[in-house]
């Protein structure tokens, strides 16, 4: 069977179409935002590697919302006047949103995918200023792989090499909260050599990854006290991440006393239906209300 490395990006237009849904039954004319398009956070093999801004005109909270542009680990432009009612949920309720595009499979692997997002948080907390935001209220969510991206910027985080030339490399890439839909955690039961993977991840030619490599970017095999809190949304009927790759997410947190919450919706798959949509996407504006939105 040939690679298909859009079938999961597919997955998430189905989710993103859900969001848009939800975003249009609130309050449409609260809906506008200023949008800053194609910012470039970093380069790599003469290539630019950039976000688009979405910031609340009225009502801004200063607390900023990475989403994480990816499926199967590849990730794709689209026009930014095309996103905004998907970025409405969290624009009407006062967050900056950046949608975050990095270097795709089959080209990039994953370690090298990780390393893209981890810079742009550097870039954006770097850049607080410039985006009229809070360095120290940045949350970070994504679909499937997105998912994946957000775990890990959740579990692996540093604060930045104090030595490097690079302003950005010297800033630390911590996220206040994450939310992760559908979320693959532990890439050792995926790539080649597993015993039990599923032979649908023969599709993805991202999971082509020695069992060190997938240690390493497993998010559960990282999971300490100081993660950042983390709600996890999925589907007890995924038969492209199976359920018990949230489920395992979950009780390690528990075990490491991090903050998080697990909400398992019985009769979805790795895509949601419209209603569950709603719900979810509810869970996510809470959970970054919750976190990320200075108290009084």
């Amino acid at each position: 069977m040939p690679h298909t490395p859009f079938l999961p990006w597919l997955y998430a237009l189905l989710i993103l179409a859900g969001f848009s849904g939800a975003a249009q039954s609130q309050d449409a004319d609260s809906q506008d935002v200023d949008i800053t398009a194609d910012v470039v956070y970093g380069h790599k093999d003469g290539l630019a590697m950039t976000f688009d801004v979405f910031t609340p005109r009225e009502g801004a909270n200063g607390a900023a919302v990475l989403f994480m542009v990816s499926g199967g680990w590849y990730s794709q432009w689209s026009p930014p006047e095309q996103m905004k009612p998907f970025t409405a949920p969290l624009t009407n309720r006062g967050f900056t949103v950046f949608t975050v595009r990095h270097g795709s499979s089959p080209k990039y692997s994953i370690p090298e995918v990780v390393a893209d997002v981890r810079r742009s948080v550097r870039y954006i907390r770097a850049s607080a200023d410039r985006f009229k935001i809070d360095a120290n209220r940045i949350g970070v969510y994504g679909v499937s792989a997105g998912g994946h991206l957000s775990l890990m910027l959740g579990t692996t985080a540093d604060e930045g090499k104090s030595d490097d030339k690079d302003l950005v490399l010297r800033t630390s890439d911590r996220v206040q909260a994450v939310v992760a839909f559908v979320a693959p955690t532990d890439l050792t039961v995926m790539v080649k050599g597993s015993p039990n993977r599923l032979p649908a991840y023969d599709r993805f030619p991202a999971l082509d990854l020695a069992m060190a490599e997938a240690q390493a970017i497993s998010p559960l095999l990282h999971v300490s006290p100081d993660d950042a809190p983390t709600l996890l949304l999925a589907g007890a009927k995924d038969e492209l991440v199976p359920i018990d790759q949230s489920q395992r997410m979950q009780k390690a947190f528990d075990e490491q006393k991090v903050a998080n919450k697990y909400v398992e919706y019985p009769d979805a798959g790795h895509g949601f239906g419209p209603k569950v949509l709603e719900q979810a996407v509810g869970e996510m504006v809470g959970w970054f209300e919750q976190h990320l939105k200075k108290q009084p």
